[in-house]
């Protein structure tokens, strides 16, 4: 699996299915991001692929790991749209 190929996945899903938050920064829910039918294909290991993006940086939210159902609330920021 190439991790950057993922978080460039990621990045544009993220901006496709997120709005922009007053700071020009795309934002979406996990839970949307979990339930659209185009990532569910997409990513493997979207959780695996999530913290990767958050440990270089390129995405933030709250929390260390995010489960589908419990954290579907959860705000998913994009910081940059370049890996």
């Amino acid at each position: 699996m190439d991790v950057n190929k993922e978080i460039g996945h990621l990045i544009d899903a993220i901006q496709r299915l997120g709005t922009e938050n007053s700071d020009k920064q795309h934002e979406v829910t996990f839970g949307v991001l979990f339930n659209d039918d185009d990532c569910a294909n997409l990513f493997e290991a979207m959780v695996g692929t999530l913290r990767a993006a958050k440990r270089k940086k390129i995405i933030t939210y709250d929390g260390e790991l995010l489960l589908q159902g419990v954290h579907d609330n959860v705000k998913i920021t994009l910081l940059k749209t370049e890996v």
